[in-house]
């Protein structure tokens, strides 16, 4: 007994026919099936090349577009031939023209006449299966769908969308269950020729003629009609990306091919050479003998489609760049930002800078220019600090930055005189460390000598504006890392909460401070608050200062009598 081979060929007929000589070399006879689309010269050059092979087949010709009935009516034919002329075969395989066998094919012989009555093919259910593309599940069994989904999509969805708003639905026949799964099977006589056979087979046809992608679900359903041992899966290794698109291999993917153990694998780039020779040529080293396992490789496919879909961290491709939220993360590395620490305390950066080993900058966003550490005017990948450039997109600057920079830590400091329009995407980012002292802003304008009133419209804007990031921080939909103190609590105890921001910033070994940076002169600052509230403004997110400075003195307490002897 042998296995006979169905093969769909519609391009690249020269690898065709070398590996249907393969397939016939081995004992195994071929059927093929050429889409109707190959031009007549084309075909005749082709049938006349294969005539000395006395194992081949050609059947009748059927035109094949994707997602339409061709494909299941040339599957068809060729089936019919085959089990009419060739009365020998067990087992009939479905496999295209990009199909390449990896493995001896007496070692598929030998598997499946240890096999001898089970039907290899993928089917499952709508509801078991998670890879369906398009939104179509069960519906592509109860609509129509005369025209191409490729060809004619505008048509083909607006169709749909009707259907759906009048409530038009097809009966599925009676007695069957839609199943899908892979089109490339392989299914004993028994089973086929039942299906082929079947008095039903004219409704089935009919009614499978307007299911959209018949090809994997024609034989997938009627195979659990008459099959008495269905595997659920294919001997062929066939992945496809998130587009429902099969992958291509190459010539690099040689070894992954090796280490699949699969008996087939679909779909072979044409001019893969060293794949075709290792495969073809070389037989008895071509795969060891083993249980066909695709899984050994579906982690490096995940990879691939995330890779393909979610990009890396931090770093937005072209295609992809338009489009909000389909970038994987706004930034590729964590990150520092700081907001009233350099205006509580002197020459801050620079102490920073010494505290933790890491690159440090003022006022990124700052309206003036972007101020990069030690006043550069250029930073790496030639980010200039030009505000017009920064802020036609402020997160893709941060997110340049950020990656131009990678390896080596980024802090920066902010404030509500900053421009604003980065303070959502700051706080939606994970990779963000955020320290806040709120009310610190007052303490320039405290040192500064300009009339109170401006002060106090200038006090009033700074406030309502650090109130509204301060919202967006405690927003429940922030991930960033957010510590925020109130200038008076802060200063109290400073030493705290500079060692909590050095020991999460984390680049140096872990060891208490010994210095803090100089914090600002704030004698009278307690009496500055309080004549901006005589103004009439109220500045509270800087907690409860006392008006009058210096320590408080306590009254002595009366000593307890004593003796001295």
């Amino acid at each position: 007994m042998s296995v006979g081979i169905i093969m769909l060929a519609h391009t690249a007929l020269g690898r065709a026919e070398q590996v249907a000589r393969h397939w016939a070399a081995s004992g195994c006879p071929v059927v093929i099936h050429v889409d109707k689309k190959v031009d007549r010269k084309t075909y005749r050059e082709f049938q006349a090349a294969m005539k000395d092979a006395h194992l081949v087949k050609f059947c009748k010709r059927h035109y094949c577009e994707w997602g339409g009935w061709g494909i299941t009516a040339a599957t068809q034919v060729a089936a019919e031939k085959m089990l009419s002329n060739f009365a020998d075969v067990r087992h009939v395989f479905l496999a295209s023209g990009s199909c390449l066998p990896l493995r001896p094919v007496n070692e598929l012989l030998d598997y499946l006449d240890a096999r001898p009555r089970t039907d290899f093919i993928e089917s499952a259910t709508t509801s078991d299966v998670p890879w369906t593309v398009g939104g179509l599940d069960i519906e592509r069994f109860t609509l129509r769908f005369p025209f191409s989904w490729k060809t004619q999509r505008r048509l083909f969805d607006k169709h749909v969308a009707l259907q759906r708003k009048i409530g038009l639905k097809r009966r599925i026949p009676k007695g069957l269950v839609p199943h899908m799964g892979s089109q490339w099977w392989c299914l004993t006589r028994q089973t086929l020729s039942a299906v082929l056979e079947d008095p039903e087979r004219p409704k089935y046809d009919r009614y499978f003629r307007k299911v959209w992608i018949p090809d994997e679900s024609y034989f997938q359903t009627l195979a659990r009609q008459y099959s008495s041992n269905i595997e659920s899966r294919s001997l062929t290794l066939s992945k496809f990306d998130f587009q429902g698109k099969p992958h291509i291999f190459y010539d690099d993917h040689l070894q992954l091919l090796r280490r699949s153990d699969c008996f087939v694998a679909r779909k072979i780039w044409p001019h893969a050479d060293r794949v075709y020779d290792a495969f073809l040529t070389n037989e008895a080293g071509a795969m060891k003998r083993a249980e066909p396992n695709p899984g050994k490789i579906d982690r490096i496919f995940a990879k691939a489609v995330e890779r393909r879909t979610r990009g890396r961290a931090g770093l937005i491709m072209h295609s992809r760049f338009p489009n909000e939220g389909w970038e994987n993360g706004l930034t590729c590395a964590p990150y520092s930002v700081f907001q009233g620490f350099a205006e509580l305390f002197e020459d801050f950066e620079l102490w920073l800078a010494k505290a933790t080993g890491t690159q440090v900058h003022g006022h990124l966003f700052s309206k003036e220019r972007a101020a990069f550490s030690t006043g550069q005017s250029v930073i790496n990948g030639g980010l200039g600090d030009s505000p017009l450039l920064r802020d036609y997109n402020g997160a893709a600057f941060l997110t340049n930055l950020i990656w131009n920079t990678r390896g080596e830590r980024q802090c920066f400091q902010f404030g509500p005189a900053d421009t604003q329009e980065i303070c959502w995407k700051l706080s939606k980012d994970p990779n963000a460390q955020i320290s806040v002292i709120t009310g610190a802003w007052a303490v320039p304008l405290f040192k500064s000598n300009q009339n109170f009133s401006d002060l106090r419209r200038e006090a009033a804007r700074l406030q309502k504006i650090e109130n509204k990031f301060l919202y967006k921080l405690r927003n429940p939909y922030a991930k960033a890392r957010i510590r925020i103190w109130t200038m008076a609590e802060f200063i109290e105890n400073p030493m705290e909460p500079l060692q909590t921001i050095i020991d999460e910033i984390g680049n140096a070994p872990q060891r208490r401070l010994s210095e803090a940076p100089r914090m600002a002169d704030l004698k009278g600052f307690g009496q500055f608050l309080q004549n901006l509230k005589n103004q009439g403004m109220h500045p509270h997110l800087m907690g409860d200062f006392p008006i009058h400075d210096g320590p408080t003195v306590q009254p002595d307490k009366p000593r307890k009598p004593y003796l001295v002897k």
